[in-house]
């Protein structure tokens, strides 16, 4: 085994919600290529979970909409 990694993983450039189970603290980030497609899936979970739109990322950070 080893030591966990103390760096956090490099989002790659994509469209993220945040997936959780209602009253988690820790939640899921999944990708999808376009807005379009990220809005179809934040749809799908919000059903049964709770659903965070984190937005564009280019080159690991967030891109703000100017």
């Amino acid at each position: 085994m080893g030591r966990p990694a103390t760096k956090p993983a490099e989002l790659r450039d994509g469209y993220y919600i945040e997936i959780r189970n209602k009253n988690s603290n820790s939640g899921v980030k999944i990708r999808r290529d376009n807005s379009d497609q990220m809005h179809r899936a934040a749809k799908e979970y919000e059903r049964s979970k709770e659903v965070i739109i984190l937005g564009k990322f280019k080159n690991g950070k967030a891109v703000k909409n100017s």
